[in-house]
Order: C-alpha cells, then sequence, then structure tokens
C-alpha cells in the first residue's frame, strides 16, 4: 500500500473486508458511466453561471449520489433539456 494516501488506503481495507459489493446491472452501469465520460469530453464551449448557494449544493449533493462530477451533471441535466428529453412533472 506504499504511495497511496489515507483516503486510497481505507478503500483499500474495504475492498480486502470484502465489504465492496458488485452492481446489479453493470452492463447498464457501464453504459451510463461510459456516457458521461464522452459527454464530458465532448464540451466545445465554456459558460459562467451564477446559482444561489442552495441550488448549487443540491446540484452537489445528487452529484456525489450518482458518482460524478456535478458540472457533469448539470451539463446532462442541459441535454437533456434541449434535446427533449426532460418534461415537466404535473402536480
Amino acid at each position: 500500500m506504499a504511495k497511496l494516501n489515507r483516503e486510497e488506503k481505507e478503500i483499500a481495507r474495504s475492498f480486502d473486508k470484502g465489504e465492496w459489493k458488485s452492481v446489479k446491472n453493470l452492463k447498464s452501469e457501464k453504459q451510463r458511466y461510459q456516457h458521461y465520460a464522452q459527454a464530458a469530453l465532448s464540451k466545445d464551449q465554456r459558460i459562467n453561471i451564477r446559482l444561489s448557494s442552495q441550488d448549487l449544493h443540491g446540484v452537489q449533493k445528487r452529484a456525489i449520489e450518482e458518482g460524478i462530477p456535478y458540472q457533469t451533471l448539470i451539463a446532462s441535466v442541459l441535454h437533456k433539456y434541449v434535446s427533449g428529453g426532460l418534461t415537466e412533472r404535473r402536480a
């Protein structure tokens, strides 16, 4: 475990203890993360936006739950919206 930082050592210990479980739909999960990676690498424009602290915190929390960077999540949501993949929920 030489050259590993504290977090990496903890992950390695956890794995060695058998605390990790395989995802249920490995193929679809791989495809999902492959899509995220492709989307992150195909960016050719940059924008700046202002968000409320509350909204930014919420996006960051959701991104952690998804296991992706929050900027990638924002880009994905925007892409889905402009391509018609997001629809408004009726109450």
